[in-house]
């Protein structure tokens, strides 16, 4: 009689364990198959984590430059939300954080013999003064290199005698920026061809990433000390 009865309970629990299974792994399946395993005397298997990292060099470069190059890094802004960023053998030489990016213009020159940092401006070229811009473009001088970026909007009141001296920096996309147009650039006042370093996105209502803005551009490279 006692055996009956210790049978039933017996039975009765493990009825009662196997619906708060079911029941439980209806509702949270992943938790409930390792409450399982454990129940039978299993263990889950344990998942290797593997992670494969890309070893980064100076400005977020995956390689490192060769000697007598400066390794670079330029983003745009984003919208009129996030400002530009120009990075030159691993330092920041302009951003927001730094409080001397923003929006419009924003440049950074060198020395480009010894990668001395010259000056750093940003020109509001929206609602600004284009004559700032054109006096800091015409007291660059030779043995330099310039950095470019755009935040919000640089094509406003950008006038030609401003995209002449950026063409003569070696731009080839400058005449065409407009309004809202994104535009990244690293030139030089010795230069004697287009530079290899430019990048320029349209202001396009049917391809922008953001409302009424284009994409935020990012470019990285080595540049030539003799560049």
């Amino acid at each position: 009689m006692r055996l009956r009865e210790g049978l039933f309970i017996l039975l009765t629990l493990l009825i009662l364990i196997m619906a708060w299974l079911f029941i439980s792994m209806s509702v949270h399946p992943r938790h409930s198959i390792t409450l399982l395993q454990n129940f039978i005397g299993g263990a889950p298997p344990r998942r290797e984590h593997v992670t494969t990292k890309t070893a980064l060099y100076k400005c977020r470069m995956t390689k490192e430059c060769p000697p007598d190059y400066y390794a670079f890094y330029i983003k745009s802004g984003a919208a009129n939300v996030v400002n530009p960023n120009i990075c030159f053998e691993n330092k920041t030489l302009l951003s927001g954080p730094l409080g001397n990016a923003g929006s419009g213009m924003n440049i950074a020159v060198l020395n480009s013999l010894t990668g001395q940092l010259l000056n750093t401006g940003s020109f509001d070229m929206y609602s600004g003064d284009p004559a700032e811009l054109l006096k800091f473009l015409k007291e660059i001088q030779a043995e330099t290199l310039i950095l470019a970026a755009s935040g919000d909007d640089i094509g406003t009141k950008m006038n030609d005698e401003i995209r002449d001296i950026f063409t003569s920096f070696g731009s080839q996309f400058i005449k065409s920026v407009k309004f809202r147009d994104n535009w990244i650039f690293v030139g030089a006042p010795k230069i004697k061809s287009t530079s290899p370093f430019e990048q320029h996105l349209e202001n396009n209502k049917e391809t922008n990433k953001y409302d009424g803005w284009p994409e935020m551009l990012e470019m990285n490279g080595c540049i030539p000390r003799a560049f």
